[in-house]
C-alpha cells in the first residue's frame, strides 16, 4: 500500500519501475490497465478534447471559465503542471486533494500487477480517469498531452467536441519534422460523428486536418471573423492572441451543444479566465526583488509560434509604456527550436540572459542557448543560475523583464515568488 502521508511525489515515483524502454506513444498499455480498473474512461461527463500545439492551456482556461459562468460544474485535465502535480487534475473546479490522488494512483499501480509496463503520463491519466468517473460534474475538458493519435487522453471513444488550437513545429522527434506530419498526428483525436472546431491554421495544417476529417467522416468548423467578433474586452488573459483562444473556446462549447452558453456567460468567462505563466505579471515577491522591483512578466512559450505571440504582446506593452526597455531571461529544453523562438520575437536590440533549468538534465546549457539567441540576431549572455541572469538583466538596465522559454522554468519561478497556482 502507498502511504498517503508520504505524499503525491513519492506515489508517482513508484511508477518509474514500470516505464517502457521504447514505444513511448501507444494506447494498448493504458487500455489494459483501464480495463482492469473497470474502464472508467468510458463513463465520463461530456468531454471537450483539446489538441494542437499552442494555446491549449489558455483555451482550456477559457472553456472552463465560460462553462462555470454558465453555472456548470467542470473537470479539467491539463499538463504539464507548474509547481504541484495536483494542478493537472481539477475536480468540479477544485484541485484534486493529495489523499484522493494517492488513492487513485495506488489503484492504478495495483492494476499493473507488478509486471505490466506503463509510462508516468499514462499512469497519471489513468488516475485522472478514475477521479473524473467517480466525481460528478457537467463537463470534462481533456487536454492532449503530446500529439494526438497515440496520446494517453485519446483512449476515450467519443467527444462532445474535438478542438484544434494552432498547430506548429514541436516535439518533432515524436510527431515528425513537418507541419503536415504533426497536424496529421494531432488530427488523430477526431471521433467519427463528433463535432470538431479549429483555430485559424496554416495552409499545411488546415489541409492535413481536413484530409483526416474526410477519412473519418467529420467536418471541422474553422474559426471565422464572426466568431472573433463575439469576444470583446476585457479578457482575463493578456495578449491579442487570447481573443482567438477565447473565441475558439466559445465555439467549442456551442459545437458541443453545452446548455447555457449565452453571450453573457461568454463575456463573464472571457473576463474571469486565469491561466498561470501565460503572460502573467508577477506580484511583488523574491523574484521581482531580483529585478529591483521593475515589472516582471512570465510566459512558458517555447516555439516559433509562441515567439510571434510574445512579440505582439511586447509591442502592445511598448505602446502603453514606451520608455520601458524589455530584456529576456530565458531557459529552454534542448529538444526545442531555440533559434526559431528567438528569431520569431524579431525585436531590434533584443537582449537575452540565459540560464539553466535547475535539476533538469534535458535543458540547453546557458552557453548553447545564448549561441542560439545570437544566431537569431539577439544579444545574449550566458549565466549559470536564474538568480545571476536576473541580476545581470537588472544591472544592464532592464526596465521590464520577461522570463520565458520553458514551463519548467516558469514553475520554478512561481514557486520562488510564492505564487502557487490554485
Amino acid at each position: 500500500m502507498i502511504d498517503a502521508q508520504l505524499g503525491v511525489e513519492t506515489a508517482l515515483k513508484r511508477f518509474e519501475r514500470y516505464n517502457p524502454k521504447d514505444r513511448i506513444l501507444a494506447l494498448d498499455r493504458l487500455l489494459v490497465v483501464l480495463e482492469e480498473l473497470g474502464n472508467p474512461h468510458l463513463d465520463l461527463p461530456p468531454v471537450i478534447h483539446v489538441g494542437g500545439t499552442n494555446g491549449k492551456g489558455s483555451t482550456v482556461a477559457f472553456i472552463r471559465a465560460i462553462a462555470e459562468a454558465a453555472g456548470l460544474s467542470v473537470h479539467t485535465s491539463t499538463s504539464p503542471h507548474l509547481v504541484r502535480f495536483n494542478e493537472r487534475i481539477r475536480l468540479a473546479g477544485q484541485l484534486i486533494e493529495d489523499d484522493y490522488l494517492v488513492s487513485c494512483l495506488e489503484r492504478v499501480e495495483a492494476a499493473l500487477k507488478g509486471h505490466r509496463q506503463i509510462t508516468h503520463f499514462e499512469a497519471a491519466q489513468a488516475a485522472s480517469f478514475l477521479a473524473f468517473h467517480e466525481t460528478p460534474a457537467d463537463l470534462l475538458i481533456l487536454e492532449v498531452g503530446l500529439g494526438g493519435r497515440y496520446d494517453a487522453s485519446n483512449v476515450i471513444e467519443a467527444a462532445a467536441c474535438s478542438v484544434f488550437c494552432p498547430i506548429d513545429l514541436d516535439h518533432q522527434a515524436f510527431l515528425g519534422d513537418t507541419i503536415t506530419k504533426i497536424a496529421t498526428d494531432k488530427a488523430g483525436i477526431l471521433k467519427p460523428g463528433c463535432p470538431a472546431v479549429s483555430a485559424i491554421q496554416t495552409k499545411e495544417a488546415k489541409a492535413a486536418l481536413e484530409a483526416e476529417a474526410a477519412r473519418t467522416g467529420n467536418e471541422i468548423d474553422f474559426l471565422t471573423p464572426d466568431d472573433l467578433a463575439l469576444i470583446q474586452p476585457p479578457l482575463g488573459l493578456w495578449g491579442e492572441h487570447q481573443f482567438s483562444n477565447a473565441a475558439l473556446a466559445a465555439k467549442a462549447l456551442k459545437a458541443a451543444n453545452i446548455q447555457g452558453i449565452t453571450p453573457e456567460a461568454i463575456a463573464q468567462g472571457a473576463a474571469s479566465a486565469r491561466w498561470p505563466a501565460r503572460m502573467q505579471r508577477l506580484s511583488t515577491g523574491p523574484v521581482t526583488a531580483l529585478a529591483g522591483e521593475k515589472p516582471v512578466w512570465l510566459d512558458g512559450g517555447h516555439n516559433p509560434h509562441a515567439g510571434r505571440a510574445l512579440s505582439a504582446v511586447l509591442d502592445t506593452l511598448d505602446s502603453e509604456e514606451p520608455a520601458k526597455r524589455t530584456m529576456l531571461v530565458s531557459a529552454m529544453l534542448a529538444n526545442k527550436d531555440a533559434r526559431g523562438f528567438f528569431a520569431a520575437l524579431n525585436r531590434p536590440g533584443l537582449s537575452v540572459f540565459t540560464c539553466p533549468i535547475d535539476n533538469n538534465e534535458n535543458s540547453f546549457t546557458p552557453e548553447e542557448l545564448a549561441n542560439a539567441a545570437r544566431e537569431a540576431g539577439a544579444g545574449a549572455d550566458a549565466h549559470q543560475s536564474f538568480h545571476a541572469a536576473m541580476e545581470a538583466a537588472r544591472e544592464a538596465g532592464a526596465e521590464r523583464i520577461l522570463i520565458c522559454g520553458s514551463l519548467y522554468l516558469a514553475g520554478k519561478v512561481l514557486a520562488q515568488n510564492d505564487e502557487l497556482p490554485d
